[in-house]
């Protein structure tokens, strides 16, 4: 199979950068489907720990890999009131108001009284 240069734009920072026949046909040996999503830059970026995931480096994320749905940002909380006992509770969504949320004492005692087993 022949392969001839491409042009892709990075998706940390916009910048269009050259994925070159030689590093296309590395690919193809290697077995790797998906092509870089990151240029050379934000890919050493990733790779000495500046960005994204649970801390580690990865081929496969850098090479266009599935998400792992972790993230290295806080967890953004949100305030509501307990449906069971009225207190001030935090949560890690946003409440809809169409399902009861509850403190977490009493998550735990809804669990543990409505459970399935």
């Amino acid at each position: 199979m022949s392969y001839a240069d491409r042009t892709l734009a990075c998706r940390d920072c916009g910048t269009e950068f050259v994925f070159t026949a030689g590093e296309q046909e590395f690919y193809a040996q290697k077995g790797f489907t998906n092509e870089p999503t990151r240029c050379q830059s934000c890919r050493q970026t990733r790779k000495s720990g500046g960005g994204g995931g649970r801390g580690g480096y990865s081929d496969r994320d850098s090479y266009g890999g599935r998400d792992d749905g972790y993230s290295s940002r806080p967890r953004e909380m949100h305030t509501t009131v307990c449906a069971s006992c009225g207190k001030e509770a935090q949560v890690p969504f946003v409440p809809r108001g169409d399902k009861p949320v509850y403190c977490s004492d009493c998550f735990q005692q809804q669990r543990k009284s409505t459970s399935r087993y």
